[in-house]
């Protein structure tokens, strides 16, 4: 045994790894769908190695710049998923969710400053019981950057490692029930208030036609076709394809055969009697005027058009506030296909209703004449792409280290964002920058998970291998007790305060509300569990803009946590 601990100990990288994987896999672990999930579990396998090691005098010590640069790289990822959300916060019925995320992520501040005052809490708890509580892993960065930076001082007799481990006990005592917690609280909201969600889900689905994609499964239907036909409507002989169009505006030629020869579908082409037709539509205009054109044909060599998939970011002004249904007349009008809409890096319901904003993302499949028409109409075409723009990505982590240089005075002592606060605030600017131009600075979403995901669980899985050591003098019963129990109320109170002001004053739809309490606590798992609960897919709408913003603030507020708590 002790010949493993050595080894480990020996090849840091490996202990390092060994660590990550095992919280992997114990993070897929569930008891009736509930489980830590790996970046809770990275700090209790952290913890747990490195006591085990201290038990047979073996010490693990992880190097702080790898774990720094790990955290770097989740604080910029989360300011490039954000950056959309927030910016869209700041006006229409964002205020709303805006304002709600704001009052929560205080609140949670406030309890948790107030009660580590008063119940007399070691340095280091107050910035764990906030990341805990609130489930905001990255918290626990900026609370050891307060510490690290020297803003909160050391008492005497406490070091570093101690203050820092005190971050991580504190961490993982409240983390379950600010999981737990808050997936029930937002799930039972509405009974307790004796509001049916299920029914004003459905109500709000029929009212803005939402459809419950999570029930739909995989179909048959599409909503456009492509169709060949043999001209044999006299009436049509001697017609260019645009005065067709003119006439027809719910059609689209795309392609014209006559004879041997593919005459492709310029405008001025003249149709004659015994062409075959490509023609593109809606599926009910292709079915509502059967005959129009001749037989139809199974050409495949008139068929052969390649479709088109491409991300529009919408930009222009004339179509910001739009319903979609408001395009239902559109010259793309059944030629493509909308397949999802992203607004912050969040899925959206796709509805009628559904009002286009600023930087939304729309996914979409069609003819490729009418998605290059979209992308007229709409905004800037962006072709899926694999490759991430590595250039981009370091002048973004250099102004973020830059913006984190800048120091103001304030609580008695020169303040600022620091590093971590910096990269989040660069983050958002290239992100929002990157929206509007898309893409000069491309970072798929598989690429900024990857630094999203990968640099928090790698974070603090160092953070739980370099505090481990320290856990077992400071674990002490009565101190878990009482940060066991301020984590409870910091995670349990801000919920229903949130949910009493959206719908008595906001006056918010319960169901829409449901994930505007998600958003607000900045958790994904509630606004999941909500739509389970009540059928729909309602609760989302309310869920991006709260959770950029409370994505922010409690990320930030874990070094204010720090230094108010003092």
């Amino acid at each position: 045994m002790i010949a493993f601990l050595k080894f480990l100990q020996n090849n840091p990288y490996v202990l390092l790894f060994f660590v990550v994987g095992l919280a992997i896999w114990m993070g897929r672990w569930t008891v009736k769908g509930y489980g830590l999930g790996a970046v809770a579990s990275a700090i209790v396998v952290g913890c747990g190695v490195a006591t085990w090691g201290a038990a047979y005098g073996v010490h693990f010590q992880l190097d702080n710049f790898t774990k720094s640069l790990f955290y770097y790289l989740f604080m910029y990822g989360v300011g490039l998923r954000v950056g959309p959300s927030f910016i869209n916060s700041l006006k229409g019925d964002g205020l709303k969710f805006t304002f709600l995320a704001i009052v929560s992520s205080f609140l949670g501040l406030g309890i948790v400053v107030i009660g580590t005052k008063w119940l007399q809490l070691p340095l280091g708890s107050a910035g764990g019981i906030l990341a805990g509580s609130q489930t905001m892993s990255a918290a626990i960065g900026s609370a050891e950057q307060a510490i690290t930076s020297g803003a909160v001082p050391l008492p005497p007799g406490t070091t570093q490692g101690d203050a820092t481990a005190m971050i991580a006990l504190s961490y993982g005592i409240t983390y379950i029930w600010g999981t737990v917690g808050i997936i029930l609280i937002c799930k039972y909201l509405p009974r307790w208030w004796r509001v049916d969600a299920r029914k004003a889900a459905k109500e709000y689905e029929k009212e803005h036609g939402v459809p419950n994609v999570d029930d739909a499964g995989l179909s048959g239907y599409r909503p456009f076709d492509l169709r060949a036909y043999r001209l044999a409507n006299s009436e049509l002989d001697g017609i260019t394809i645009s005065q067709f169009r003119a006439r027809f505006a719910e059609y689209q030629i795309e392609n014209v055969e006559r004879g041997p020869d593919l005459l492709g579908a310029d405008p001025e082409l003249t149709l004659r009697v015994g062409d075959v037709i490509a023609l593109g539509g809606s599926l009910d205009a292709l079915t509502d005027h059967m005959g129009l054109i001749g037989p139809e044909m199974p050409d495949a060599r008139v068929l052969n058009i390649p479709l088109d998939q491409a991300e529009i970011v919408v930009t222009h002004r004339k179509v910001i506030g739009r319903a979609l249904k408001e395009f239902a007349s559109s010259p793309i009008a059944g030629q493509v296909q909308l397949i999802g809409i992203q607004r912050g890096g969040a899925p959206l319901p796709v509805g009628l209703e559904t009002q286009l904003q600023r930087l939304d993302v729309l996914q979409l499949v069609g003819l490729r004449s009418a998605v290059a028409k979209a992308g007229e109409m709409l905004g800037i075409i962006a072709r899926p792409s694999t490759a991430t723009d590595l250039l981009t990505l370091s002048l973004g982590m250099i102004l973020g280290f830059l913006i984190g240089l800048i120091q103001v005075p304030a609580f008695g002592s020169s303040v600022g964002l620091g590093n971590a606060g910096g990269l989040l605030v660069s983050g958002i600017i290239v992100s929002s920058l990157v929206s509007r131009v898309r893409f000069f600075g491309n970072t798929p979403n598989a690429a900024r998970n990857i630094l999203e995901d990968m640099g928090l669980i790698f974070f603090v899985a160092i953070v739980g291998v370099n505090a481990g050591a320290n856990l077992l003098s400071q674990l002490d019963g009565a101190i878990a007790l009482k940060i066991f129990l301020l984590g409870f109320v910091a995670c349990t109170i801000p919920p229903f305060i949130v949910w009493a002001i959206g719908f008595h004053l906001f006056k918010i739809n319960p169901a829409i509300l449901m994930g505007g309490v998600a958003g607000a606590r900045s958790h994904s798992g509630p606004a999941r569990e909500a739509a389970k609960e009540i059928d729909s897919t309602v609760p989302w709408i309310g869920f991006p803009v709260g959770y950029a913003v409370s994505g922010i603030l409690l990320t930030v507020f874990g070094y204010f946590a720090m230094i108010l708590a003092r």
